[in-house]
């Protein structure tokens, strides 16, 4: 039996992420009118889509360009952030 390539499953995941978080975010804009709620939705859709854009640099395998190296510098603080943020705001929603 031959095992899926990890890196694959990896690249699948990131889209995966991506597509959720995008939705997280639409969904944020479009349909939440409640404040707290939309701060979440809007922290979740960061979580997902920088971890997944963080995913995808790494398993690459191509040299970094400048643009890969803000990615790698600025994502953390941005998921640190919003975890930050959705921990603040953890029973708050109504």
């Amino acid at each position: 039996m031959m095992l899926p390539d990890p890196t694959r499953i990896a690249e699948v995941g990131a889209w995966i992420a991506t597509g959720l978080g995008a939705g997280m975010w639409i969904w944020m804009f479009v349909k939440e009118r409640d404040p707290i709620r939309r701060v979440r939705l809007n922290d979740c859709g960061v979580v997902l889509v920088f971890s997944a854009i963080l995913t995808r640099v790494v398993i690459d395998g191509r040299p970094l360009d400048p643009f890969d190296w803000a990615f790698l510098i600025l994502s953390p603080l941005f998921i640190a952030a919003a975890l930050w943020r959705l921990a603040r705001t953890q029973g708050m929603e109504r």
